[in-house]
Order: C-alpha cells, then sequence, then structure tokens
C-alpha cells in the first residue's frame, strides 16, 4: 500500500470515529418523533418515501424493530448531508431513483407513493446481488443501514446484549450462555 492511500485511509477513520458520536445524538434525538411527519433535509420527498421501504427491506420487522422504526432513514438523511462526499450524494440519490424507477416498471405502478414494501423488495434484492454502475451504492446503502441501526440506543439497550456496567470477565463459555445468542452492544 502506497503511502497517500494509507494516509487518506487514516484520515477518513478519524473522520468517521469524529463523526459518529454526534449521529448518535441525532437518532437518540429522532427516538421521540415516531408521531411526527418526517421532512427529508436530504432527499426528495420521493426518495425519502423510497429510502423507508429500502432500508425496512434490509432490515424488516421481526421480533426486533425494522430499521424505520428506529429512524434509521433519518439517520441515512442527516449523513448524507452532513458527512458524505458530493460524488457519494449523488450515487446515493442515484441509486434511490433507478431503484424507484425499477419498482415501478416490475409493478406497472405510476406514481411512488402506490408502490408498497412488496414492490420494493424483490428490487432491493436484485440490486444488492447483481453488479452495475446503478447497483454500485446498494451495499453501501445496506452498510449504512446496519450501521445506523447498531448506533440505535434502543437497539444498542434492547435489542443487542448490552452491559453498562460490566461484570465478571467469563473468558470460556458458550454466545448463548452469556448473552443468549446476540451480539454484544458496543
Amino acid at each position: 500500500m502506497d503511502r497517500r492511500k494509507a494516509l487518506m485511509q487514516m484520515g477518513m477513520s478519524l473522520g468517521y470515529v469524529v463523526a459518529v458520536p454526534t449521529f448518535v445524538s441525532i437518532l437518540q434525538s429522532c427516538k421521540d418523533k415516531e408521531q411526527q411527519v418526517w421532512n427529508p433535509i436530504f432527499f426528495t420527498k420521493e426518495q425519502g418515501v423510497t429510502l423507508i421501504m429500502v432500508v425496512d427491506s434490509i432490515l424488516p420487522k421481526t421480533d426486533t424493530p425494522s430499521a424505520s422504526e428506529v429512524n434509521v432513514h433519518v439517520f441515512l438523511d442527516n449523513f448524507a448531508a452532513n458527512v458524505m462526499e458530493k460524488k457519494q450524494q449523488n450515487d446515493f440519490k442515484t441509486t434511490l431513483d433507478a431503484i424507484t424507477q425499477n419498482s415501478l416498471k416490475v409493478s406497472n405502478k405510476e406514481t411512488v407513493e402506490e408502490l408498497t414494501q412488496k414492490d420494493i423488495e424483490p428490487v432491493v434484492r436484485i440490486f444488492l446481488e447483481e453488479k452495475g454502475k446503478e447497483n454500485a451504492f446498494a451495499k453501501k446503502i445496506r452498510e449504512l443501514t446496519i450501521w445506523g441501526y447498531k448506533c440505535n440506543e434502543y437497539v444498542g439497550e434492547e435489542v443487542l446484549a448490552y452491559l453498562p456496567v460490566p461484570g465478571e470477565f467469563i473468558a470460556c463459555d458458550s454466545v448463548e450462555k452469556l448473552t443468549k445468542g446476540r451480539a454484544w452492544s458496543i
């Protein structure tokens, strides 16, 4: 690896480390705003509707809350507006628009408001599996969705294994016994 790439990666890592506390506070502040209508600050209304369905396709509601229930879409909107470079912002919007257009074409619907979660899910799956120019940013959206989900206060305390005051150290035991199979919260 050459020196410039190493320095650039170190700088990006430092930027993420500095940005994480800010965005964790954004997610925590959004927790009580579930009743309010979300108005995207970076995306258009149509892209916002698509984003909600995309994050719910990536992390749907099971015995844990879906990504939109813990406001991952709000986190991604703020992250795109405040942290991403212009090229990444354009790629994000282009990918959301491509998912919307493909979903409209496959479902034979005319507007984004008519689309349902069932219309978007297969298209998102295709975007994540196939390679191509318009699909390139779909994996980054998945990574950011998972990251935003794991950084959420509710998920960290209620979904993941959470121990605010560490107890005794048990070096060799099963994860099932120690955390009931759940990953540790950071």
